[in-house]
């Protein structure tokens, strides 16, 4: 594909023109005028993920509008985010692109665009131009409005989704910081008008370590999850931090009676800004290999969809009952006609299988 064009703009007589031309030896006819030439073989080779990065000014909007069209137009003026999604889209699968954005916390599904924060602002137009936009899919100015970890763990979980769905994706920003997160399959740079192809490599290591914490912590993650801000007062609280912030959560307790074996997972939650890298199953499952030195049995009761199907893909977790249906008084029906009540509501089991250890500080994440 070439990449040849000029950009021109009426050139205003005013007074206070002539005066800047003058000012600074600026011709203005001159400045008026911007031509972009240069080879882009992207359809050479298959991709799913296109960057065009530089400086501000440099031309990156209208290369990416000459090249691919115009970015669509999103409005958000109902009453809850996920109601902005096209009519005709169901609940199932709003849910999960938003969920594999990393717009993970599920009050603020309900919440008002305005309402959000920046981060989920973000997250949640990603998601709907995802579902909505026609392809490739046209982000300008990405990541321009978000704090740089958010931007980095975003473009992880972005390039994972594109991908996995086999659609494409093209991107214009000005940060390179991006680029080992998302991951491109070509690079366009307007500056210089190079054109590259980029091999996909591992993202960047965190360092992460996990420590027991006071239950005073959990007031952080309360709010983010996704059914009730109300924690047993037996549990113990265990944080994973990265880089000395903290990032994901769990809480757990012994069953009484029968079962003193037994260590139940009551509450996981990830912070937003981390949310997309799978952190709370780094977590759990390091607490995991822990409990099972010593001779317990970690269990996780999710109901959350996208944690069921994340436990469900981990091979250190083996499903012990299937989501299923409530049944009378609550109670809840699983595979074979089983019945158990763990908070009235139709989650699954799985029990922490994989082999034993301890936590331990380090670089967990890779």
């Amino acid at each position: 594909m070439k990449i040849d064009f000029t950009l021109e703009c009426p050139v205003s007589q005013s007074t206070r023109v002539r005066q800047l031309e003058a000012m600074f030896d600026c011709p203005a006819e001159q400045k008026a005028r911007i031509h972009f030439k240069g080879e882009a073989p992207i359809e050479d080779e298959p991709w799913a993920v296109g960057l065009i990065v530089g400086p501000s000014g440099s031309g990156k909007s209208s290369i990416m509008r000459h090249t691919f069209g115009e970015p669509c137009e999103l409005e958000w003026g109902m009453g809850s985010v996920i109601d902005n999604f096209a009519s005709g889209l169901s609940m199932e699968k709003i849910a999960k692109v938003c969920q594999a954005v990393g717009f993970n916390t599920i009050p603020a599904w309900m919440r008002p665009f305005a309402v959000l924060s920046t981060g989920e602002r973000f997250r949640v137009e990603i998601a709907r131009r995802m579902l909505e936009a026609p392809r490739p899919i046209l982000i300008d100015e990405f990541t321009s409005v978000v704090d740089r970890q958010v931007a980095k763990i975003g473009s992880h979980a972005v390039q994972k989704w594109v991908r996995r769905e086999g659609t494409q994706l093209v991107v214009a920003t000005c940060h390179y910081d991006v680029v080992e997160w998302l991951q491109p399959d070509w690079i366009i740079e307007p500056g210089t008008m190079a054109f590259t192809r980029r091999c996909l490599r591992r993202r960047p290591s965190l360092s992460a370590s996990i420590a027991r914490v006071d239950k005073r912590a959990w007031q952080t993650f309360a709010p983010f999850h996704y059914m009730s801000r109300v924690v047993n007062f037996a549990c113990r609280f265990f944080v994973l931090f990265i880089e000395g912030q903290p990032a994901s959560i769990a809480a757990v307790m012994t069953l009484p009676g029968k079962t003193k074996n037994v260590i139940a997972c009551s509450r996981l939650v990830t912070l937003p800004d981390w949310q997309g890298l799978g952190l709370a199953m780094i977590l759990i499952a390091q607490l995991g290999a822990a409990y099972k030195t010593i001779e317990k049995r970690l269990h996780t009761y999710p109901a959350h969809p996208s944690l069921i199907r994340a436990f469900d893909r981990a091979g250190e977790w083996s499903l012990r009952k299937r989501p299923g249906q409530l049944g009378k008084r609550n109670r809840f029906v699983g595979k074979g006609g089983t019945r158990s009540n763990f908070g009235g509501r139709p989650n699954a089991v799985f029990e922490y299988c994989g082999p034993g250890g301890s936590v331990e500080s380090g670089r967990l994440v890779s």
